[in-house]
């Protein structure tokens, strides 16, 4: 049986990771950093906290992790004021599955940035519980973001369902125990180790049906 059904937000919601890359690609550049081929590879599912270490450390960055994590966020809260990039049909999807699971929210955006992005999607009201990974000791690929949502719906990672866009998120929701719809981004496709680790791999978050999720079970 499957009991709850978690989301990430950036990247399956909110096609927020170009515009992630963009910011932060920008700000290494300006600020005396250098980016490699990886970093936004790497970048994707770390908390804020650890990726403003990246940026301030391996990157060269000449700013504190905090001064990083501060100016970077409000760069994108100024972005996310002028458009939240909803994936469209994301929001159907969401109230879809509301109707019969409790659903979560694990994310890596910091608190502030889920909330407007929830708020200008109208879902505010569509989960029972968020959670940033600012909130939970290590980021993703860890898997404490999502065991810790899980425990807050009172459901066992064993009976949920996560929906991951990025390597480390899929790395995180698996390591929890969970079962893995894996959305993919066009730009930024899974590595190999991830995919594997994914039950359900599809191409568009309008395939994330009721049917679909009852067949994880």
């Amino acid at each position: 049986m499957v009991d709850a059904v978690i989301f990430d937000l950036d990247g399956v919601l909110v096609d927020s990771e170009p515009v992630w890359e963009q910011v932060r690609r920008g700000y290494v550049a300006a600020h005396g950093g250098r980016w490699q081929p990886d970093t936004q590879r790497r970048l994707m599912g770390m908390s804020t906290g650890e990726w403003a270490a990246y940026l301030s450390g391996e990157l060269g960055v000449d700013r504190s992790a905090e001064r990083v994590a501060t100016e970077v966020v409000d760069e994108m809260a100024g972005r996310y004021r002028e458009h939240v990039p909803l994936i469209p049909g994301a929001d159907r999807v969401v109230r879809a599955l509301a109707a019969d699971w409790p659903l979560g929210l694990a994310s890596s955006s910091p608190p502030r940035l889920i909330d407007v992005a929830l708020a200008a999607a109208g879902l505010t009201d569509a989960f029972r519980v968020t959670l940033s990974t600012e909130r939970v000791a290590r980021g993703k690929p860890a898997p404490d973001v999502y065991r810790t949502v899980a425990e807050r719906l009172g459901v066992a990672p064993a009976r949920c369902v996560a929906v991951e866009d990025s390597s480390n998120g899929v790395r995180s929701a698996a390591a929890a125990g969970m079962r893995v719809v894996a959305v993919p981004h066009g730009s930024y496709p899974l590595d190999p180790d991830a995919e594997r680790q994914a039950h359900l791999v599809i191409g568009s978050i309008d395939e994330l049906t009721g049917p679909a999720v009852r067949a994880l079970g």
